[in-house]
């Protein structure tokens, strides 16, 4: 692709998330690049390491010279402000999950988005596993019949995969802190993507092991995707990093398997499960292809693969879930005070 296509692209936030949305839209080579970091050091050092001559310190700076398109990977109650002065600027927007900690200004930012016919979308990047989606394909088909329960079961040690995780935002529920806000939303958003919305839920949740911290590293919920029941299970700490998403349909069971990149479903009992595998899947594969969907989203050839609408759904349920939790109650995601 000749340089001249390509699609300037300002990265604001190249901490951990940030920087691999930088490395992964400069694999496009669809992307002219440019940082936006307040934390000058880092924001030279990830500058000389991929070789980009843009780096700003301040939004507003960046902003004299607006990008046609804006990745927001700052702590999640940064997004939304960041969001409406990009919207404002004409700039479409990839937000990193989870799109805010609370609704203020969601649905303000949602007619700022309309107004500006901008494309928008949330980075919840399992939308992008060709496991899936593929999964997702046979449930909508009717392949298996209508869905009637999800079981989700997901941990990992999170000292190995985020060792600096005592320093940054997810030591603190205000940023966005927590096995709640920052890891169970994947798989909320991911569940949702294939049954539909979340009604009403009921919730569990502590520190049991995680060092360092006082949020919440293990998740207990049980839920309602209208008729479907669904239950959840997370933690940050057990050794195996596994997750995985069960459908059980009238007519057969499906299953998709992280980090094994694979999906599988049974329909008569006693006989094998049958699979289908991705294992040539790299660790920023499905970061690339997310850049890829965003791009073409921008260039009107496809519709965002999380819209903002979806994304302030699955904050709707998270926010409910932090409710229950505190509660013991159950709640619905329509509760006025969410």
């Amino acid at each position: 692709m000749c340089v001249s296509s390509r699609l300037r692209v300002l990265v604001i936030g190249v901490g951990s998330i940030g920087e691999r949305h930088l490395r992964c839209f400069a694999a496009t080579d669809r992307a002219e690049l440019a940082i936006c970091e307040v934390n000058q050091s880092l924001g030279r050092q990830v500058a000389e390491r991929y070789g980009v001559t843009e780096n700003y310190a301040e939004l507003e700076e960046a902003l004299h010279n607006p990008p046609r398109v804006a990745v927001v990977a700052t702590p999640a109650h940064l997004h939304i402000p960041m969001a409406m002065r990009l919207a404002e600027a004409g700039t479409h927007l990839l937000i990193e999950k989870p799109l805010s900690i609370s609704l203020n200004g969601v649905d303000a930012l949602i007619q700022r988005v309309r107004e500006f016919d901008l494309r928008v979308a949330v980075a919840y990047v399992y939308r992008q596993h060709p496991a899936l989606q593929a999964m997702k394909s046979a449930i909508d088909s009717g392949r298996f019949g209508k869905p009637l329960q999800l079981v989700a079961t997901c941990g990992q040690h999170f000292p190995t995969y985020r060792p600096a995780y005592r320093e940054i935002y997810y030591a603190n529920r205000a940023t966005g802190g927590g096995a709640i806000q920052d890891a169970l939303p994947h798989v909320l958003n991911a569940a949702e993507w294939l049954l539909g919305p979340i009604d009403r839920l009921a919730a569990d949740a502590d520190h049991l092991l995680l060092p360092g911290v006082e949020v919440e590293d293990t998740v207990h919920l049980i839920a309602r995707h209208g008729s479907v029941m669904a239950a959840y299970s997370l933690n940050q700490h057990q050794a195996p990093n596994e997750s995985t998403i069960t459908v059980v349909c009238e007519r057969g069971t499906c299953r998709f398997e992280f980090p094994r990149h694979r999906w599988m479903w049974i329909t008569e009992p006693d006989t094998p499960w049958q699979t289908e595998r991705f294992s040539d899947l790299q660790r920023d594969d499905l970061f690339v292809r997310q850049a890829h969907a965003f791009l073409d989203c921008v260039e009107r050839r496809t519709e965002p693969a999380c819209s903002l609408e979806e994304a302030a759904q699955t904050l709707r349920a998270t926010l409910a879930l932090l409710e229950s939790v505190e509660t013991g109650q159950w709640k619905s995601t329509h509760s006025p005070q969410l």
